[in-house]
């Protein structure tokens, strides 16, 4: 009986500082996130954050959908110069960055208006390289909300001026599931935040021009 009896009182501490954890990030967000193409600040890059294109039922991926036609609809209303894509492309199969730029040049944006970083692994990884790699002090960036308040905390910590724009967010059971999913990835930026933590690869600096 003791033993439940502490395992439920670490569970209710565990979910407590899931809540507060959600909660401070979407705090210290509120200010820098953007709805309207017309009200958000013009910035020299985008950052647009990386995901699947199909989903394992080969449907295709709406937070992939959405989070192009945001970053166009920046770009074509000249709120950002050039649109810095990154993602993973951990194999030579699995292609992030890649796929997402032969999709924005098919929605008119001219080739060399976009760069690619193949080594943004995870968001914390985006973020910083955008900084280190690519000399990006000031940057907006470009997903879902939930997503962007992570991206900004992780900003915010890491030197970084960051600003966002909403992409449009995905209903329904899979859009649930992936945001329930976000409360132990803010977690997990929380901790690397605490650590210091660093991305997995660096390497040369790309100058964006």
């Amino acid at each position: 009986m003791k033993k439940l009896r502490l395992l439920i009182l670490i569970a209710i501490v565990l979910l407590f500082g899931l809540i507060i954890t959600n909660y401070m990030v979407s705090y210290q967000a509120k200010d820098h996130i953007y709805d309207s193409v017309d009200e958000i600040p013009q910035n020299k890059v985008g950052l647009l954050l990386g995901t699947i294109k199909y989903l394992s039922n080969g449907n295709v991926n709406l937070y992939y959908t959405y989070r192009i036609n945001a970053a166009v609809a920046l770009y074509k209303a000249h709120k950002i110069e050039y649109i810095l894509v990154s993602g993973d492309n951990g194999s030579k199969t699995y292609d992030e960055p890649t796929t997402f730029k032969a999709d924005l040049v098919a929605k008119g944006i001219p080739e060399n208006k976009i760069f690619l970083d193949y080594a943004g692994f995870r968001t914390l990884d985006s973020v910083v390289r955008a900084k280190d790699i690519f000399g990006q002090d000031s940057i907006t960036i470009i997903s879902q909300q939930f997503h962007n308040e992570r991206a900004i905390y992780l900003a915010n910590h890491n030197d970084v001026t960051a600003i966002a724009f909403n992409a449009q967010n995905v209903q329904g059971r899979y859009g649930l599931k992936v945001q329930l999913r976000e409360y132990l990835a803010r977690a997990k930026a929380s901790i690397d935040v605490l650590f210091n933590v660093e991305p997995k690869f660096l390497g040369k600096k790309i100058e964006i021009k």
